[in-house]
């Protein structure tokens, strides 16, 4: 069993139509057509939507891939056409909230690896590949790749795992071209994403990206480059042959799984709740990666 612990009754606006509700977003329509996406504080850990929230954890993902979003523009276009909060919604939706093109979206997250960590390192353990892909021998846990890589997955509903699949699979759900155009888009705003955090002491190790098109424009959509789409480690504790410190939710995952938390992952009972020390220690993590990337405090 998976899911949300407790499942939030979404915010009624006038004007607004609510479409979904997601592990971190909500999403509304506009009279107009457009979408709104309101990322929440909401946090999610093996599978489950937690009880706890994190303080301020919508608005670093909302500025952060805001951030991003101007500095791949000459890569790929995005989805985003206003920050402005809907007339009626909460004044909490402040800085979390992104009023968007409404996008046919491409059925595939699109992953890129330059560095051998989570399922990659489980399959390249045991086959030598990751996504099908051959790797050389002699890699070790977070080894950087000799080129990064491509490796699409099948998105999954709340609760369950998403799945790696060939980019061969891609290839036949929605035809060559396009799977070529999104892997060559997705290593392209990787490749500059990594080098922009490499000066500036990260690394991103690997990320995950959605698209979608509009009027047979390829477009890319949701969130981009935050810490939690893509794996991001402090390059100066960087040592391969082990795990790394990471900025994002791995505080969380690891106190879930420990003895302290009193909780059996493969049970069907649902995750107690977070200690306040960890919540303050992950979300300290979001506004770090944060204010390193972008190089202005987080206020």
């Amino acid at each position: 069993m998976s899911g949300f612990v407790t499942k939030p009754e979404p915010v009624q606006v006038p004007g607004l139509v609510h479409l979904h509700t997601g592990k971190v977003r909500d999403l509304y329509r506009t009279e107009s057509g457009e979408l709104v996406m309101v990322a929440s504080d909401r946090m999610s850990a093996h599978d489950w939507v937690l009880p706890n929230e994190i303080p301020d954890k919508g608005r670093v993902l909302t500025q952060l891939s805001l951030w991003w979003f101007e500095r791949i523009a000459d890569i790929v276009p995005n989805h985003v056409i206003s920050t402005e909060v809907p007339v009626g919604a909460p004044a909490d939706w402040k800085g979390r909230t992104l009023i968007c093109k409404s996008l046919d979206m491409i059925p595939v997250e699109a992953v890129a690896r330059g560095y051998l960590a989570g399922s990659g390192l489980t399959e390249y353990e045991e086959s030598r590949t990751v996504c099908g892909i051959a790797l050389p021998e002699g890699l070790v846990n977070s080894s950087e790749l000799p080129a990064p890589i491509y490796t699409p997955a099948l998105k999954a509903e709340v609760g369950e795992h998403d799945e790696n699949v060939p980019y061969e699979e891609t290839a036949r759900r929605i035809g060559v071209e396009l799977a070529n155009q999104v892997r060559r888009t997705t290593l392209d705003v990787y490749a500059r994403a990594r080098d922009i955090a490499r000066d500036r002491g990260i690394i991103l190790a690997d990320t995950k990206f959605e698209f979608g098109l509009l009027d047979g424009e390829l477009i890319i959509g949701d969130e981009v480059l935050t810490p939690d789409s893509s794996r991001y480690w402090p390059a100066d504790a960087y040592e391969p042959g082990r795990s790394q410190a990471s900025f994002d939710k791995q505080l969380i995952r690891d106190w879930l799984v420990s003895p302290a938390s009193g909780w059996d992952r493969y049970s069907e009972e649902p995750p107690p709740a977070l200690p306040a020390e960890v919540v303050e220690q992950t979300r300290a993590k979001y506004v770090e990666v944060y204010e390193r990337l972008t190089g202005t405090t987080w206020a």
